[in-house]
């Protein structure tokens, strides 16, 4: 190896621990700024319960994962803000770096992971179906949802309306923009199914009797909700990771569960008026999937 050669190699090392120090760097910085700053701010939607709904009367949110979020922030010895997102913009403004993370229903999946990071899953979901209870009997298969005549709503931007238009392409599929409107107008025949989270369907059937959930039991899919980070976020992950862990084991996930999922009449029973009720099951193994 002559000299030159030896310059090249040499620059090229010194130039992959600039690359290597800067990552660390900026990784270890997601978690000081947020300490520095004070303030943890989470990107939430806002029209999902029961995990981040945003109460237009006091302006707060409030579900499972508003109530997380308050944790973290705790954990961390900082405020907690929210940031508002949406479905098609949740992932962009996470790259642009408009909140330190997102946690409002969140499924972890391969595609979001390459472009952003993704926590460890705290609870597990799945795609299934909600219509109306006369037609709980009719709607038991992806076959009997996938036709010209039945009318499928779903928010645009997020899973469920990439669901529906994978599996659902001959359903007339109806695009309506606020996410928290859907299962009502399901319930007054404006439309007749919402491809949903079993929570989400469990919280709605629960609190209208003209709503089913027949397949809770046995939804579509099986995933895990988890915290969507920026990329450069590698000791914030780190920290978000631990702190799942932690809820996990002192028992606060299951607390959670019992306040925002487990169906409540106005009595205080815990009830489900579903067709075919599961408790929400916290993700305690990710083989479990």
């Amino acid at each position: 190896m002559n000299r030159k050669q030896i310059m090249r190699f040499l620059s090229g090392l010194c130039l992959l621990f600039v690359l290597v120090f800067t990552s660390c760097a900026s990784s270890q910085d997601s978690l000081s700024a947020i300490r520095s700053r004070g303030v943890l701010l989470v990107g939430a939607t806002g029209d999902y319960s029961p995990m981040s709904y945003l109460e237009p009367e006091t302006g707060k949110y409030v579900g499972f994962d508003a109530a997380l979020a308050e944790d973290l922030a705790s954990s961390l010895g900082v405020r907690l803000a929210f940031v508002p997102t949406s479905w098609p913009t949740l992932m962009d403004d996470t790259l642009a770096g408009k909140f330190d993370l997102a946690v409002c229903g969140i499924t972890i999946t391969s595609a979001r992971k390459e472009l952003a990071l993704m926590s460890d899953g705290y609870l597990e979901n799945g795609k299934t179906v909600l219509c109306r209870t006369g037609d709980a009997d009719r709607f038991t298969s992806l076959e009997a949802i996938d036709r010209p005549e039945v009318r499928v709503m779903e928010n645009p931007g997020g899973l469920n309306e990439k669901f529906a238009r994978a599996n659902l392409p001959r359903a007339t599929l109806i695009i309506h923009p606020v996410n928290e409107e859907i299962p009502g107008l399901v319930a007054s025949g404006q439309a007749d199914v919402m491809i949903t989270e079993t929570l989400e369907a469990e919280y709605y059937v629960s609190r209208d009797p003209r709503l089913a959930a027949p397949l809770l039991d046995r939804p579509f899919t099986r995933g895990e909700l988890g915290f969507l980070l920026p990329p450069d976020s590698g000791s914030l992950l780190e920290f978000v990771n631990a702190f799942i862990a932690k809820e996990r084991e002192s028992g606060r996930l299951d607390e959670l569960g019992e306040i925002y999922l487990r169906s409540k009449d106005g009595g205080g029973e815990t009830v489900s008026r579903s067709l075919s009720p599961i408790a929400p099951r916290i993700a305690n193994d990710r083989q479990r999937r």
